[in-house]
């Protein structure tokens, strides 16, 4: 929507997502179906319709290498290659590199990759509670940890070994300390070498309220007027920031291009930030908190990240409160499920100061919709002066939304203060 605003936006998508569609439309461009990690494909869309200046957001095509073969043939281009993007495909290669730029944010960690090695890292933990993660991209949903979705180190084993059977050969899986803090998130902006920090957001990546359910792609996120959450402080988003610049400086001298977005996935505690997790691109759903607050020309950020003239000017924000929240299918994270007909007066949300992000959706009329997929479906965003303004705009117009699905406790004070108080405890603890 931003590249739209001023630019003549191409895109090259995998499904017919309606809000792309209607800015390519507006903006005087085009689209193209066709599979996006098809790098070929992609440099072939970019070459033909005469593209000045591309960017790649999305996992899958960054590591895919969607990105050098856009740069090969001489097209500006936003995002880091494949190598650079193994920050986020790769999470052995992460936690090896954040050990050696940041060992104190790193939880206990050991890498498994037979039977034999899972079984003896869960052993190697005692009685520590354990997460479980895939080596490899997972959108999101393949991380369980115990407590949550693992009753126990019994269950956390048998989980790894599926991981490890579905898995690639020699890829692995990660198992590590649970780590009891809050967790945020930064969407840092980077020309490879500066790097911008915008506000930190909070994710809710379980599918119910109250944190119950499945762990998801994100169900809905907030960031506030300031830098900082109501359960972190000042020095918790400087040691993130820190960290995230030593990492992108590593890449660079490692040889491995980054450019765009280094969505950044940390948990504040009693001692400090850990690290959860590097993705090369915008998160979703932060990015539209994030974008929903720049009041510069997204086209013109591009510009400066592909020339290497980034600056913290560049990026101007406004400071308010945001929210965003997800609308889901009833089957979402739940089972494979069917495709729910729904109807949404996107008009009416956008003419009220809102914005209308569709996902695993396509339109089916002027104002009917349909899922694709198992994905979320739309996402709903608002600014608002304060937190409490925000939130009761957007599930405002959630609630006029029939059939789909959304969590009520996205904004609520009170989940925010129990954040507050873990990290608290956490404190005291210590």
């Amino acid at each position: 929507m931003r590249m739209a605003e001023d630019s003549e936006l191409h895109a090259f998508l995998g499904h017919a997502n309606p809000t792309i569609l209607l800015h390519a439309e507006r903006s005087g461009g085009d689209h193209r179906l066709g599979d996006i990690c098809d790098p070929a494909a992609v440099a072939a869309y970019a070459r033909e319709r005469e593209i000045d200046l591309a960017m790649v957001s999305s996992d899958e095509p960054l590591a895919a290498g969607v990105v050098d073969a856009l740069r090969a043939q001489g097209t500006t281009t936003v995002g880091p290659t494949s190598d650079g993007a193994e920050i986020e495909w790769n999470k052995v290669f992460a936690r090896e590199l954040l050990a050696e730029v940041a060992p104190e944010s790193v939880p206990q960690l050991r890498v498994a990759r037979s039977p034999e090695e899972v079984a003896a890292a869960i052993a190697s933990f005692g009685p520590t509670p354990v997460v479980v993660k895939p080596a490899g991209l997972t959108g999101g949903k393949g991380v369980k940890v115990m407590g949550p979705h693992l009753a126990d180190h019994a269950a956390a084993h048998a989980y790894a070994l599926e991981l490890l059977e579905k898995g690639r050969p020699g890829e692995g899986i990660l198992l590590e300390e649970r780590v009891d803090g809050a967790e945020f998130t930064i969407q840092a902006i980077s020309d490879g070498e500066t790097v911008v920090f915008p506000n930190a957001t909070y994710d809710y990546p379980y599918r119910f309220d109250g944190d119950e359910g499945p762990g998801t792609g994100g169900m809905g996120s907030l960031s506030l007027p300031g830098t900082t959450l109501p359960f972190m402080t000042p020095a918790h988003y400087e040691q993130a920031c820190s960290i995230i610049q030593a990492v992108i400086e590593r890449l660079g001298t490692l040889g491995r291009h980054f450019s765009g977005v280094m969505n950044s996935g940390f948990f504040a505690t009693a001692d400090g930030v850990k690290v959860i997790e590097f993705n090369a691109r915008f998160g979703d759903p932060e990015c539209m908190n994030i974008m929903s607050l720049f009041e510069g020309s997204w086209t013109e950020v591009m510009r400066s990240i592909a020339a290497g003239t980034l600056s913290q000017a560049d990026v101007p924000l406004r400071r308010e409160a945001s929210v965003v929240l997800y609308l889901v299918s009833p089957d979402y994270a739940l089972r494979a499920g069917e495709a729910y007909d729904f109807t949404l007066d996107r008009d009416a949300i956008e003419s009220d100061g809102g914005h209308v992000f569709f996902s695993s959706a396509v339109a089916l009329g002027a104002s009917g919709y349909r899922t694709v997929g198992t994905s979320r479906a739309v996402a709903l965003a608002s600014t608002a002066p304060t937190l409490e303004q925000a939130r009761a705009r957007v599930t405002g117009w959630a609630e006029r939304v029939p059939v789909l699905e959304w969590r009520r406790d996205v904004g609520d004070g009170a989940y925010l203060d129990g954040l507050t108080k873990l990290v608290a405890a956490g404190a005291r603890a210590a």
